[in-house]
């Protein structure tokens, strides 16, 4: 709901009465930055909590996270209060973004045998672009100042319901260190943290299949991130759109997302199998960044945003080879550390994406194109495309739950 809405609230604050903010840009691209550093080491780290102490505290943990930022602008939108929120929304991004993912599919895949974790992510990440969908609805007929409350509530409402409704599926062991001198429990806690994480990174460097997509996964979400981080800016400066413009496309986008992923995934992945569903997605992705950076007239973002309905099944696509070739035990590390992979990508891409965007949007650009920058996005796609043709999908010999009545009737017990 409120992704539209920050652009106008953030430019509006930052350079009042202009239409291209370089100051905004570069603030976006330093917050991706500094997210994409902490999250190397967050998203591992969250994915081996989870494993051993549980998928419920830690999605309850980076979810109610997201609600402080949105406090300040619901109370006040002034340049102040927007640098403010820029510094919570980090500590907040380095904590849930992408973390909230990768332990819900562990948490799937917990209770879900192999051959239907590609649909059923598919089913997550569809409810997801619904999501979405009604979120833009409301943010293209909401009053501005409401919609910041009313993303709050929403928050509060998803935490909520998850700690009185969400059943947890990790037995959880005693804590060794909880019963030894401070300083020795302090060390020890160090220890086993570094144990684990030399644990988690062998667990994806003894697979070929997760080296794999862990570089498929890397130059995917440098291009994709790198465009996300400035695209709006980018349609504001050269097409002048708003608030509006940009809920429509996400709207599209969001409502075809829906039926890609929730009724087409589980039809035609029996078919090609995720490999050939990860192909023909990031294809869809060449073609999105290229219409992007080529787009001539006002009309052409909306035919460029299209190819997000096909594009978005690389997400669960890639799941699915994940949790396949991951035993059950090691499906939060292996989620976690590629996740860290992605935010490897995620740091890289706005250090070269957000002065390249506002080079090509200004009046001192070398030569007319100001796409430019999503331009040579595409060509990080090209890469991943290239990495997953080579793919060879594989499937651990431990990697599904026993039965579904053990699966979940156990921690109901508990």
């Amino acid at each position: 709901m409120t992704v539209s809405v920050l652009v106008d609230i953030t430019t509006g604050a930052l350079c009042p009465g202009e239409s291209t903010c370089s100051e905004a840009i570069y603030l976006t691209g330093l917050q991706q930055t500094v997210v994409g550093i902490f999250k190397m080491v967050m998203l591992p780290l969250l994915g081996q909590l989870a494993d051993e102490y549980g998928r419920k505290p830690m999605l309850l943990i980076t979810i109610s996270t997201s609600i402080f930022p949105f406090a300040l602008l619901a109370w006040k939108n002034s340049k102040e209060f927007v640098y403010a929120y820029y510094v919570l929304r980090t500590i907040s991004y380095i904590i849930s973004q992408g973390s909230i993912f990768c332990i819900s599919v562990a948490y799937a895949a917990d209770v879900i045998e192999g051959s239907k974790r590609a649909a059923a992510f598919g089913c997550i990440t569809g409810l997801f672009s619904a999501s979405h969908v009604l979120g833009n609805l409301l943010a293209r007929f909401l009053p501005e100042d409401c919609i910041f409350g009313v993303s709050i509530f929403l928050l509060v409402c998803a935490t909520v319901y998850m700690k009185i409704f969400l059943v947890e599926t990790v037995n959880t062991a005693q804590n060794p260190h909880q019963h030894r001198p401070c300083f020795a429990m302090i060390t020890g806690v160090f220890q086993h943290r570094w144990n684990s994480m030399k644990e988690t990174v062998s667990v994806v460097a003894s697979s070929g299949t997760l080296k794999r997509i862990s570089l498929v996964s890397f130059f995917y979400t440098l291009g994709m991130s790198g465009i996300t981080n400035v695209l709006l800016y980018y349609l504001k400066s050269a097409f002048g759109f708003s608030k509006n413009q940009f809920a429509e496309i996400l709207m599209m986008v969001g409502i075809g997302s829906i039926f890609s992923q929730i009724l087409v995934l589980p039809l035609v992945n029996p078919l090609l199998g995720e490999k050939g569903v990860l192909c023909v997605a990031l294809i869809a992705s060449i073609a999105y960044a290229v219409l992007y950076g080529l787009a001539w007239a006002p009309w052409v973002p909306y035919l460029s945003a299209s190819f997000g309905v096909i594009y978005v099944l690389v997400t669960p696509s890639t799941y699915a080879v994940i949790s396949k070739a991951a035993i059950s035990a090691d499906q939060g590390k292996a989620q976690g550390l590629i996740a860290g992979v992605q935010s490897v990508a995620s740091l890289i891409s706005p250090l070269a994406m957000s002065p390249l965007t506002s080079l090509f949007l200004s009046s001192k650009a070398p030569f007319h194109c100001k796409g430019f920058s999503l331009l040579c996005a595409s060509v990080f796609e090209v890469i991943a495309l290239g990495q997953a043709c080579l793919l060879k999908p594989e499937q651990s010999s431990n990697n599904d739950p026993p039965n579904d009545d053990e699966s979940i009737e156990a921690p109901l017990l508990s």
